[in-house]
């Protein structure tokens, strides 16, 4: 191992009274055996437990939950920007929860799972012996000798696996940073260890393989370091052996995930049902995993924003409630839109506000937009009624003639900021839920709301504006994070239309635009009460109400994960090479345009008379496939393969570049 024999011992330990190390691939030397590959012979293991005692589970679905509360778990803890740990018994608790595992029988299951951690965990690891012997000579010597590990195992597990490897009576003590709640990747294990210890930085010499947490930060509070980095070959052999295990995990599963025949679903209620309700299914529970982990640290509230958070919050609530899944968090649905939150980008004279506006008003005057964001027409000088240009926005706005509009702009903001801490009950951290896709009600409010922590959990997050994605860190796609669509990524199917999934979530109400205060005080807006229960977002629109319906009757979230992974490919299909039955089951109609402005868009206007009009006219449709069925019913299957042969090659292209 790099750094052993070390050629100047003596000189490494002077003045030196405690040693600490590092533990996994420092002390404990890891196979080749990768990450992934112990979680699937963890839950294969579990898989038999849980048979033994009456709950039979598919070990990929118990591996496909595993990942999944891992990865939203950590997402939500890097959010926070404060130190702290995943712990593994919370994600197995959550795992176990999805799966519809009864409380009574939770804690006992939780136990025996980590048992299988430690078992596995004892197969996978090899000791370092030179690292061994120079930590006995330091206690022989008086030395203390400690460990500390960034990790979401216990103690217990740990001081198990230490002794299993290298026997007895090595260390005085291991501290975890699952059991403390501090880390070392960001500094607050190491002082609160030194405080425990009562020794100063500059006696202490910590070992570790990680440049970051074993040498970089240690180093900066004044504590001496060995680095011992792992071979890079060795993390390729590890990476490598990972890949193969989910290559062989996902070929495991793929028989599974074939779609139902398109004749099963012929009408939008059925179509919500059957292909959007696993989806939607799945998409609220990742919005619990994600919302669990977030409400561990307290002053958080979750935000449902209208108009889409309307029928996304709907789901969720059932969903909860029918597998019983426990959420603490604070919760609410808050009045929202794009234009509120430019206002109080503008307020606070944000490039963010500019780019927004810049966009949805060209071609549009600066009094077009001085109505939209001021609620009201006003009597302005002729040069109001130039082309609206961004960079000149706000010097108009300084001048005497925007007084008015500011003033209205500022009073609008201002009931909205009311309503915006009597819904997250003052919580420093407000994690936003929406559909998607650019995040710009998160970009707008962190821009004009600076005291503020925002960030916001949709379903999908793509770049599609082609504007800044300075604020993407702050925004998650639950289901897909991608530029565009590839038809390499299942998931990525809703870029190519995804007016459906706005339409499948918004109520029949209008777009928030004003404000208003009610002779009790109380903030109101022009959508009307949109509290929880006061609209039902699944009238008049079956998608919803199917998808609805299919939660009703789920029987746990083995099956939501097992018809997710059938409804996937099922809405390829019907997006990118629809019938006619999916032209039925997927029209949205007309929708309004939003940002202040009247206006509609949709996908029912005739489309131009002669073929080669009809041809240039598919660009400008919402759902281009959808229009091409429509244009040239005849011709169709040519047309949509080499729309479909245009994704492909240009993902392979971007690929290729990469």
């Amino acid at each position: 191992m790099p750094g052993w024999p070390h050629p100047n011992e003596a000189a490494l330990l002077e003045e030196v009274d405690l040693v600490s190390t590092d533990l996994f691939d420092t002390l404990l030397l890891r196979t080749l055996r990768s990450e992934r590959a112990r979680i699937v012979a963890g839950e294969r293991m579990f898989a038999r437990r849980l048979a033994e005692q009456g709950l039979p589970a598919s070990d990929d679905w118990l591996v496909e939950a595993r990942l999944e509360a891992q990865r939203l778990a950590y997402r939500a803890l890097d959010m926070t920007g404060q130190d702290g740990e995943v712990v593994l018994r919370d994600v197995i608790r959550r795992q176990l929860a999805i799966l519809g595992v009864p409380k009574e029988r939770m804690e006992a299951l939780c136990e025996a799972r980590l048992a299988i951690e430690l078992a596995i965990e004892k197969e996978s690891l090899r000791p370092n012996l030179q690292l061994a012997a120079l930590l006995r000579r330091c206690r022989a010597e008086g030395r203390r000798v400690i460990a500390i590990s960034d990790i979401g195992l216990p103690n217990s597990i740990l001081e198990a696996l230490v002794t299993h490897v290298h026997g007895p009576d090595l260390l005085d003590r291991i501290y975890s940073s699952a059991d403390i709640g501090l880390t070392k990747r960001r500094g607050g294990l190491f002082d609160a260890v030194l405080a425990a210890e009562g020794i100063d930085a500059r006696r202490t010499l910590h070992v570790g393989d990680d440049r970051l947490a074993d040498h970089a930060v240690p180093s900066a509070l004044g504590l001496r370091t060995l680095f011992v980095p792992r071979p890079k070959l060795r993390r390729r052999l590890s990476r490598l052996h990972g890949g193969a295990s989910e290559l062989g995990r996902i070929i495991r599963r793929r028989p599974a995930d074939a779609p139902p025949p398109a004749e099963q679903v012929r009408d939008p209620h059925a179509f919500g049902r059957e292909v959007l309700g696993p989806i939607v299914a799945e998409f609220c529970l990742a919005i619990w995993l994600y919302a669990a982990e977030a409400g561990k640290r307290g002053d958080a509230a979750l935000l449902f924003c209208a108009r889409g958070g309307l029928g996304i919050r709907a789901a969720f609530e059932r969903i909860a409630e029918r597998l019983s899944l426990p959420l603490a968090l604070p919760r609410e649905n808050l009045m929202i839109s794009r234009l509120v939150a430019a206002r109080a980008a503008v307020m606070a004279r944000s490039g963010a506000a500019l780019d927004e506006l810049g966009r949805e008003f060209h071609g549009h005057s600066f009094a077009d937009v001085a109505a939209a964001l001021g609620g009201q027409r006003y009597q302005l000088l002729q040069c109001w009624d130039e082309p609206f240009a961004p960079d000149r926005f706000f010097a108009m706005l300084d001048r005497s003639a925007g007084e008015e509009i500011l003033a209205d702009i500022d009073r609008q903001n201002t009931l909205f900021r009311r309503h915006l801490a009597a819904s997250s009950g003052g919580a420093g951290r407000i994690i936003l839920s929406d559909t998607g896709l650019y995040g710009s009600t998160q970009r707008l409010l962190a821009a004009g709301l600076p005291d503020l922590s925002f960030e916001t959990i949709q379903l999908a997050r793509c770049n599609y504006k082609g504007l800044s994605e300075d604020h993407f860190p702050r925004v998650v796609g639950l289901a897909v994070e991608r530029n565009r669509y590839s038809p390499f990524a299942v998931r990525s199917t809703v870029l190519r239309y995804w007016q459906l999934i706005e339409s499948l979530f918004e109520p029949a109400i209008p777009s928030v635009r004003s404000f208003a205060e009610n002779a009790g005080g109380e903030v109101t807006c022009n959508a009307g009460d949109i509290t929880f229960g006061a609209v039902d977002p699944a009238i008049g629109n079956p998608l919803l109400a199917g998808a609805l319906a299919y939660i009703d009757g789920v029987r746990g979230g083995t099956a939501i994960m097992v018809d997710a992974a059938r409804a996937w490919p099922r809405l390829r299909q019907a997006i990118t090479r629809p019938v006619e039955a999916d032209l039925t089951a997927l029209a949205i109609g007309e929708r309004s345009v939003d940002f202040g402005r009247s206006g509609t868009v949709g996908d029912s206007g005739a489309l131009p008379g002669g073929p080669l009009s009809r041809l240039a006219s598919i660009r400008s449709q919402l759902w281009r496939e959808g229009a091409i069925v429509r244009a040239f019913p005849r011709s169709r299957l040519p047309l949509l393969t080499a729309v479909e042969a245009f994704h492909a090659l240009r993902g392979l292209s971007a690929g290729f570049h990469r």
